[in-house]
């Protein structure tokens, strides 16, 4: 085991070394809250006061994060998306917020967040307009990025709509190295190679990680199960891509977590979250913190699923079994740790059981201590010789953590 745990930190070191962006942000996927899958582009703030696009929202969505226990637990950005700028640049050619919707202008509100111990996040787009048609930052990328270090921005989604797709692989750098300029720590979250994907572009992931702390790789997500389980299907595909280039620093993020919105049920929303930790990606929830079920806010508070997340080798886990529905992804965890998730994709309404030896799935020889996460069950001394049964809801996923027994220590 010493030698597989050696390999790997030895990999992530050279990973962060010759990719990550050098701005010492994202060491584990960054965790909060972001408004577009939940409240889109809604700017009727007359008629929805309390969904619309507007500092009254994020700083309820703040309120909630601290008082619910959310930010202790992690999630510490609050992220502005599409739609919350003036229609136009003003004479000096700046970016502004809409008056009536942000009546105290930007700065106040990434004050008020971090008063809080929480992050601002805020939303642009490479073209000429963004894709809801606001200003987008086109010819303008030095003079956005001092604007959003002047207003205390500490995370930057830069979109591609509007733009010559073949311009990004100069202008995504080019935005990364204002950023940095600025002298003030703003994560870039980048959505350049999900553009070149859709035209059929060749994507160099080694330069994307080298300018992006995060990616988006795929399509939007959208609030279904048909939709999460086509954005898992789509990271298992392509995984050897990107996977290699996963780490601190720098993370592949499948679109946010939907959990707690309209569609998904509690073993769907299990199974977005333990997917979502075993790729090792971004937990930005998409939600109504105000009004969410307490049984979809235990699944986001999952203490052992946001570990899993957020261990500090960053590696982006694999499928490496396909069992009928049944998917088997496995993970390498710190201090000779791995997760394995188990995936069943069936809607047939019955529970598969599904039978594997531990040893198959590219875990080194030993012998472990496995936490059942989401039942709370243990099974202790278990070899990797053996072969392990478990049962997988349908629609559902079964999350495990193993340790080394020897290194055990009272940890159950």
């Amino acid at each position: 085991m010493k030698s597989l745990i050696q390999q790997a930190i030895v990999f992530v070191c050279f990973t962060t070394l010759a990719y990550g962006l050098q701005n010492g942000l994202a060491r584990t996927p960054p965790m909060g809250w972001l408004s577009w899958e939940r409240f889109r582009c809604n700017t009727d703030c007359d008629n929805h006061p309390d969904s619309c696009i507007s500092e009254n929202l994020y700083m309820a969505m703040a309120d909630r994060l601290v008082e619910d226990g959310y930010r202790d637990a992690g999630y510490e950005y609050v992220n502005i998306d599409d739609c919350w700028s003036n229609k136009t640049r003003d004479e000096n050619g700046n970016l502004n917020p809409d008056s009536k919707r942000f009546p105290s202008g930007m700065k106040a509100l990434a004050d008020y967040m971090h008063k809080k111990g929480l992050k601002l996040g805020i939303y642009g787009d490479f073209g000429s307009k963004t894709c809801a048609g606001y200003p987008g930052s086109l010819n303008y990328l030095e003079k956005d990025a001092n604007r959003f270090a002047e207003w205390g921005i500490d995370m930057f989604k830069m979109d591609g709509c509007n733009v010559d797709i073949s311009l990004m692989k100069k202008g995504y750098p080019e935005m990364g190295q204002y950023l940095n300029a600025t002298g003030r720590p703003i994560l870039f979250s980048c959505s350049w190679p999900d553009y070149e994907r859709g035209k059929g572009i060749p994507v160099d992931y080694q330069s994307v990680a080298s300018h992006c702390n995060i990616w988006r790789n795929f399509v939007d997500i959208q609030d279904s199960w048909d939709s999460v389980l086509k954005i898992i299907d789509y990271q298992a595909n392509i995984t050897d891509q990107w996977g290699p280039v996963v780490g601190p620093g720098n993370f592949s993020d499948p679109d946010m977590l939907i959990i707690g919105d309209y569609s998904l049920s509690v073993s769907q929303s299990q199974a977005q979250m333990a997917m979502w930790a075993i790729l090792a990606a971004p937990l930005l929830m998409s939600n109504d913190l105000r009004t969410i079920s307490p049984e979809f806010r235990e699944i986001l508070l999952n203490k052992e699923v946001i570990q899993v997340n957020q261990d500090p080798l960053g590696i982006m886990g694999k499928r490496v079994l396909q069992i009928g529905k049944v998917q088997v992804w496995m993970k390498t965890l710190q201090s000779y740790e791995y997760a394995v998730a188990f995936l069943n994709e069936d809607d047939y309404g019955m529970p598969k059981n599904v039978t594997v030896q531990m040893g198959s799935l590219g875990i080194a020889t030993g012998i472990y201590d496995v936490q059942d996460i989401f039942i709370n069950k243990d099974f202790m001394d278990f070899s990797t010789d053996d072969k392990f049964s478990i049962l997988v809801p349908p629609e559902g996923c079964r999350l495990l953590h193993l340790y080394p027994s020897e290194l055990r220590h009272g940890r159950f």
